[in-house]
């Protein structure tokens, strides 16, 4: 009986390239399903932008990704800059990261807006902050002539240096949609389950609320108390009614008597719901239970988490965008 033939040297090299396919194809598969996990896949309490115009039209996401997104809203408007800029701010991360402040990407690219320390846009522990990034991009894209009168993709283009040139562009809907809730243009009209006990900062209480706000919006958000983030002594006593922009433990009171700046054109209602919003947006990292403003009222965890007129606010003041109070109370 003849011994079994040894395979031969060309079959042995077929075997090991075919191996190596199959290696990188399962390894690629996997990197698909950690990044759709790590960028998409998240479970937990949602949120969702509604349009104001009508029309239908929404945008579904996560409380990781509304609170990036309404820092990024935040840091432009403190600039003074317009809805555009916001739009194209947030369509590009929307691009570069899905919103979500990732530690890795291409080469040494980092957070929200994919920033390469090697380029310039600061260390890794800078590009990591989403006050930073965002201030770093709006520094950028103010440096593009007419940016403003530019398809959003070549304005951003000229900020970001991809090699996906085309690619912002069919995140402009969605990120128009944002800017406008974000901004405060469009009133009552972003919503989150907001479940405070999946928060991440857990026992964050109105200091910290306090300090979120300054740090994205500026000190300027709380000057009209004249406190400092975290004083003590901003806390009044139990028996009187919060200053302004003042806290009683858990509650956060801003007044509410103009825009942002000269440059924006917006007005004390886009101001306040700008502020709203942005509370809603971080109620699940700030363990936020309820958010008031111009008559509405939103409340974690209630049915369909919708806007609804406060008790004992009629209808035509819940409908009022005008000057107010933002209150922003937190878990006990």
């Amino acid at each position: 009986m003849p011994e079994p033939s040894l395979p031969s040297e060309r079959t042995r090299r077929g075997r090991f390239p075919r191996l190596g396919a199959g290696l990188v194809v399962l390894s690629a598969v996997a990197g698909y399903v950690a990044v759709q996990y790590d960028t998409g896949g998240a479970v937990g309490p949602g949120c969702k932008v509604v349009s104001d115009r009508g029309d239908g039209a929404t945008y579904e996401f996560t409380p990781e990704m509304a609170a990036n997104a309404a820092t990024i809203t935040a840091v432009g408007t403190a600039r003074d800059l317009p809805e555009r800029a916001v739009t194209i701010a947030l369509a590009t991360a929307l691009q570069e990261s899905t919103l979500r402040n990732i530690d890795y990407g291409d080469r040494d690219s980092l957070g929200l807006f994919q920033q390469r320390p090697s380029q310039g846009w600061g260390t890794p522990k800078e590009i990591m902050d989403p006050s930073y990034a965002a201030d770093k991009f709006y520094e950028h894209l103010e440096e593009v002539p007419g940016y403003t009168r530019l398809p959003l993709t070549v304005a951003a283009q000229r900020v970001q240096r991809s090699g996906f040139p085309q690619a912002y562009a069919k995140h402009e809907p969605d990120a128009a949609l944002l800017a406008a809730a974000l901004t405060g243009r469009s009133a009552a009209t972003l919503t989150c389950e907001g479940r405070p006990g999946t928060a991440r900062a857990a026992g964050a209480d109105a200091d910290a609320v306090r300090a979120a706000l300054a740090r994205d919006f500026g000190r300027e958000v709380l000057e009209p108390a004249g406190a400092e983030v975290g004083d003590a002594a901003a806390s009044p006593p139990p028996s009187d009614p919060p200053p302004a922009g003042g806290s009683d433990g858990h509650t956060v009171t801003l007044p509410v008597t103009g825009g942002t700046g000269a440059g924006t054109g917006r007005s004390a209602g886009a101001r306040g719901w700008q502020l709203a919003h942005w509370a809603v947006a971080n109620a699940s990292e700030l363990r936020i239970k309820r958010v008031s403003y111009a008559g509405r009222e939103w409340t974690a965890g209630n049915s369909g988490s919708q806007w609804r007129p406060e008790d004992g606010k009629g209808s035509a003041e819940a409908g009022d965008g005008g000057a107010g109070a933002v209150r922003i109370t937190t878990v006990q």
